[in-house]
């Protein structure tokens, strides 16, 4: 079936139409969206600009920015060839407004439950204090890595916090309790097995709460915007589907779901840990063997190994140097992830979402992904994007520009 073009919609038959999922053409691979908004038969184009790499396609670039198409699309031989020769670029994101300093605060704030303070870290330019709620953005880590080395770290690039702080945004992270350089309890410098888990899902979405809260009192606003990673996208989602009137957008990277089979541990314990050694081969693990060196440069990985053992000075000093994690997450998917449980429910869920991963993830494999969306029924626009080459880390590795760039574009788009 072939689409016809007419300089800012594409038009395709009612039997194309009725399927009612939107699928983008993607530089970075496969995209899809959905919005309440659009008319059936009609498709409109993203409001984000996809642009053209190389002298062949400068011409004409304008026209061709903005597209999608639904379903599987025919192109002619000679489109198909211009696509196939010029390399697509993710979303020309807003640049940085000018060469103004950054200004980064560090914040110890309290947990709604007693006795834990959360550490929460912002950037923004300095000398401004007021933002409009889209302007605004909160991070928050997965489940075994602080947020700190995993947003805000100075690889090619720049650090991700700061490459949204120079958009001009306000930008924090929280380490839930137990991770980073927030309150780690006392059985934290005890044998694991002498106590049971904690920091599981519920609590972490309340300290997520906390961070939010102090974040709409600190600028006066209503709602902000959220991205969480790995687990993280089971606390932002979660947080979101109870609270949709504090949220403007949400974004989900590598969204965590139901497992296929049980888990191959037990969640008990209060927490594990986690040498140099197992976390390369965590995250190297499913990238072809003749790729890797080149998809995670050693310099990136030693630097975010660095930073990561840098904000548990006690898992540090152990030898060989380790970092703890809080295993509430590991008994939530156990009990609940590897039993066909939902810990949130995506129906919940009333705000604008955008759902992105990279191919090669082990730990959130697609189909994950894939059954969020399908569940996000009253978002009011959705998207999945899929990165080619990389990882669950992709943030971290050699094409981590192809994610901070997508989810920039989402952040921004429909406001300029």
């Amino acid at each position: 079936m072939t689409a016809t073009h007419d300089r800012g919609r594409r038009r395709f038959s009612g039997a194309l139409a009725s399927s009612g999922a939107l699928a983008a053409l993607s530089p970075f691979g496969i995209v899809r969206a959905q919005s309440k908004k659009l008319k059936l038969g009609v498709i409109l184009p993203l409001t984000g600009h996809l642009g053209f790499i190389g002298q062949s396609c400068k011409k004409g670039a304008a026209h061709a920015s903005r597209f999608a198409v639904l379903g599987k699309v025919k192109m002619p031989s000679r489109a198909l060839a211009a696509f196939a020769s010029c390399a697509l670029v993710a979303a020309c994101a807003t640049a940085p407004s000018g060469p103004g300093q950054l200004a980064t605060e560090t914040f110890m704030i309290p947990a709604a439950d007693a006795g834990i303070q959360l550490h929460v870290r912002n950037k923004h330019a300095a000398g401004q204090d007021r933002y409009a709620p889209e302007r605004i953005v909160l991070m928050v880590h997965g489940a075994t890595y602080p947020s700190e080395s995993g947003f805000d770290l100075d690889l090619p690039g720049g650090s991700w916090m700061e490459y949204i702080a120079k958009r001009g945004y306000d930008v924090y992270f929280v380490d839930v309790r137990g991770y980073g350089r927030s309150t780690r309890p006392a059985a934290m410098d005890q044998p694991p097995a002498q106590n049971p888990p904690f920091a599981d899902t519920q609590q972490a979405i309340r300290d997520v709460g906390a961070a939010v809260d102090f974040i709409l009192k600190r600028r006066g606003v209503s709602k902000i915007n959220l991205v969480g990673w790995s687990w993280g996208t089971t606390i932002m989602g979660g947080y979101t589907a109870q609270n949709n009137a504090k949220v403007d957008r949400l974004v989900l990277y590598a969204p965590l779901w139901l497992l296929k089979e049980p888990p191959p541990f037990s969640g008990s314990g209060a927490y594990r840990t986690a040498n140099k050694e197992q976390a390369y081969g965590r995250q190297v693990r499913s990238i072809p063997k003749d790729r890797v060196k080149e998809i995670v440069p050693q310099e990136y990985f030693d630097k975010w190994w660095a930073a990561t053992l840098a904000t548990d000075p006690a898992g540090a000093a152990r030898t060989p140097p380790v970092v703890r994690a809080p295993n509430g997450v590991l008994k939530d998917v156990v009990q609940y992830l590897g039993k066909g449980r939902p810990l949130w429910d995506p129906a919940q869920v009333r705000v604008p979402t955008f759902l992105i991963l990279a191919e090669w993830d082990a730990d959130t494999p697609a189909y994950m992904a894939q059954e969020v969306f399908a569940r996000l029924v009253n978002a009011p626009h959705r998207r999945l994007v899929i990165l080619p080459e990389g990882t669950h880390a992709i943030s971290l590795e050699k094409n981590r520009m192809h994610l901070i760039e997508q989810v920039q574009l989402f952040l921004e788009e429909d406001r300029r």
